[in-house]
């Protein structure tokens, strides 16, 4: 190993060292009784989202296989939060960083990819992969492919992953082993990740995936197509993919559970007033799907827990999940306000 590699590794490995644990927060359920449920914080990494801890695995992936080197150009495909996380990563290690991502990606994660002295690559969605090989090919660079290599570039049997970190965390809970992990899916790798885990560690939870509109991993899920695409994208930035990505491991999936945008933005809006702070819309198609859960557990007088995430801030949407003018633009103004205005009587108390 060279000089150059080694400091890089070590440079990383300081920064993880760096950063504590993220929280686990517990979400009140006064109308479900002997059911928990907790969110893993992960707004609180340093990039400000889940995909902080991707980042990190696939830079440490390309250095130990020898693709990263000193002055390699990074490439990736991302909607925001991964191009956000690489970027800053490429900055520590002074490399430059090129993020490809779709038109109509929120001004915000842009701005943050800048920050961190990335340059932004704008493309229809339907040519991100294509237009993200060919530019690492162009610069001699390094294509990150987040969404064939998540599945790999972390260790899923214990390392600090995430689904190790969410069962130490349970430990003391009253139900420690979650009846149910919730999370949605973008790559596929923390779906795989926890899934693997399970396994491993021979636990009695239950992985759920929730899929957001226009997104074909549910329906892959039932079919077993591979082949399946989707023409229309999702609204919910971050997760749901218009094809079949390669990190995606149906095999390790207890549950899927399809979330419409409008229920995703009015739950991640209900969520806001509970616990007083913003997320974004993929933390809203968690809750949504781990709601349906709880609800199917309260029905059938079973108790536990259920876990899911915060996937990112809500910071980063200013200018469309929490703008009116743009939900209404898509339609989502009335669906939303809807689903907020069913879960806030569901959820209170108070009602009968």
């Amino acid at each position: 190993m060279n000089n150059w590699i080694h400091s890089a590794i070590q440079k990383i490995e300081a920064d993880f060292q760096r950063s504590a644990d993220t929280h686990l927060i517990k979400v009140p359920l006064a109308r479900f009784p002997g059911i928990d449920l907790y969110l893993k914080d992960e707004s609180t990494h340093p990039t400000g989202s889940l995909k902080h801890r991707l980042a990190r695995s696939l830079f440490l992936y390309g250095l130990c296989n020898g693709k990263i080197h000193e002055n390699t150009t990074i490439v990736e495909a991302s909607s925001g939060s991964t191009a956000v996380s690489e970027a800053y990563f490429a900055k520590l290690l002074g490399l430059p960083f090129i993020a490809v991502v779709p038109k109509g990606t929120s001004e915000d994660k842009i701005n943050q990819i800048t920050f961190y002295q990335g340059q932004c690559h704008f493309v229809e969605p339907q040519s991100l992969y294509a237009e993200a090989a060919r530019l690492a090919k162009e610069n001699n660079g390094y294509y990150m492919d987040q969404f064939s290599f998540a599945e790999r570039a972390t260790d899923w049997r214990g390392n600090n992953n995430i689904a190790d970190s969410i069962f130490k965390q349970m430990q003391l809970e009253p139900h420690p082993i979650p009846t149910w992990v919730v999370v949605s899916a973008g790559t596929g790798g923390t779906s795989a990740t926890i899934g693997r885990f399970i396994r491993y560690k021979g636990l009695a939870s239950k992985l759920c995936v929730a899929d957001p509109s226009h997104s074909v991993f549910y329906d892959y899920y039932q079919s077993g197509d591979a082949g399946l695409t989707m023409s229309t994208p999702t609204n919910i930035e971050g997760i749901g993919r218009p094809r079949v990505e390669p990190s995606f491991l149906r095999e390790v999936v207890d549950h899927m559970i399809k979330v419409d945008d409008g229920a995703a933005i009015g739950t991640m809006h209900w969520l806001n007033d509970t616990l007083n702070r913003e997320v974004g819309g993929s933390t809203g198609t968690n809750l949504y799907a781990a709601i349906q859960l709880i609800q199917q557990m309260h029905k059938a007088n079973q108790q536990g827990s259920v876990v899911s995430m915060i996937c990112d801030a809500g910071s980063r949407y200013s200018n469309t999940y929490y703008n009116t003018q743009w939900l209404e633009s898509r339609g989502l103004a009335q669906a939303s306000e809807a689903h907020y205005q069913q879960l806030k009587s569901l959820m209170d108390p108070n009602h009968a």
